[in-house]
């Protein structure tokens, strides 16, 4: 049995040449800004209406360029990204702004904190010059990054001059983060209609929850929703974070749940009480030892281009707690935990996503109740108040 609820519609909406993400890059580093800047001018849909040395540049010119994005380094002379940020913000209040992180802890905090204050979303970047130049992940990231968080701000059209025409490497990474990303704009006049899976009829044991772009602001609201159910049952996430950061990450989730939060060890056993999250750089899963459930990591290489990647948990999951399984997939681009989630549905278990409204991009959850494995579609307030009714025994 199944339940058709209409939603709103999130067709893609084709990038126009009279429609261009305007970005503006700010890197005190020329070599960075220019090797940015270049990839930016050749991509199809984008626009490079600026590029600053620090921060008080890019204040002082922003409210006459306009942009819609602004890539952001945290480190720079005169004035700092992170003191940047409510600055720009204050000029524009529907700027989007991708922090720059060096791989490193301070840099993994100073990021959290410019998460908290209002940055859509961030990029890792390789510690030298020479790295950066040479890394692929780190440009198609970067500009998948644009892509999906620009396209969600309106834009007033504006003529466009011809642009440069874009070289081999770069026209084949674009066409494939174009074939990939899961990026939509509603269309009001658009209603389709999805199924809705029945709540599994036993009471779950186990949550599972699997975020990436956006995350860590989602993750942080949803936690602390959570009390009532915290010391009865194992909490499980893996958000798409490098080394260094999801450890950081764990600690400031410790702070809004009041609760122990860790980076997951191999072996370790799951219990509840306890919250588990996948490190960076590692899958993380779960498998049957003597009769109980442990921690099972995986350095094998990238799933759905991330790792940790959501799948494997949830798959593993599925195998190990059948219908004793509850998994939410918050915001994020591309399809992961899609699979996975079709994995704990077919198992018995129940799947939440979060909406399109209240998600930074609706890549993932999206791509879930599309496929129709979701239980529910909520937004994101209204998630931890149906988890603690589940596992209370709420059946509907």
């Amino acid at each position: 049995m199944t339940l058709s609820v209409a939603f709103p519609a999130v067709p893609v909406k084709p990038v126009r040449a009279d429609d261009d993400i305007r970005v503006v890059v700010v890197d005190d580093a020329i070599v960075v800004r220019s090797l940015l800047t270049r990839w930016i001018e050749e991509v199809p849909g984008l626009r490079l209406v600026g590029a600053f040395r620090d921060g008080q540049e890019a204040v002082d010119r922003i409210g006459d360029l306009k942009p819609d994005v602004v890539v952001l380094d945290v480190e720079m002379p005169n004035l700092d990204g992170i003191s940047a940020l409510p600055l720009l913000l204050k000029k524009k209040r529907d700027l989007v702004v991708i922090m720059a992180s060096a791989l490193t802890r301070e840099h993994a905090e100073i990021t959290l904190k410019a998460l908290a204050l209002g940055a859509a979303d961030y990029v890792p970047k390789p510690d030298a010059e020479g790295a950066i130049m040479t890394s692929a992940n780190f440009q198609r990231e970067l500009i998948e990054k644009i892509l999906a968080l620009g396209a969600r701000r309106p834009r007033a059209a504006a003529p466009s001059p011809r642009r440069p025409m874009a070289g081999p490497a770069t026209r084949r990474l674009a066409g494939a983060i174009q074939k990939t990303v899961k990026w939509r704009v509603p269309e009001a006049e658009e209603t389709p209609s999805y199924s809705l899976r029945p709540f599994s009829e036993t009471t779950p044991r186990v949550l599972l929850i699997g975020a990436s772009t956006g995350g860590p602001q989602a993750l942080h609201r949803l936690i602390g929703r959570l009390d009532p159910i915290v010391d009865s049952a194992p909490i499980l996430i893996t958000q798409h974070m490098p080394m260094t950061f999801t450890a950081i990450l764990a600690e400031h989730l410790a702070r809004a749940s009041a609760r122990p939060v860790h980076e997951a060890m191999d072996g370790e056993l799951v219990l509840a009480g306890s919250i588990y999250l996948a490190p960076g750089g590692r899958h993380m899963q779960v498998a049957r030892h003597d009769g109980t459930a442990v921690i099972a990591l995986d350095d094998g290489p990238p799933i759905n281009f991330c790792k940790p990647a959501i799948d494997p948990l949830f798959s593993s999951a599925a195998e190990v707690w059948g219908d004793w399984t509850m998994a939410v997939i918050l915001t994020g681009m591309g399809n992961d935990g899609t699979h996975g989630a079709a994995d704990i549905a077919a198992s018995g278990g129940s799947v939440i996503a979060q909406d399109e409204a209240t998600s930074v991009i609706w890549g993932m959850p999206g791509s879930a109740v599309a496929s129709g494995v979701c239980s529910a579609v909520l937004p994101l307030d209204q998630i931890g108040p149906r988890i603690v009714r589940a596992f209370l025994g709420a059946k509907t």
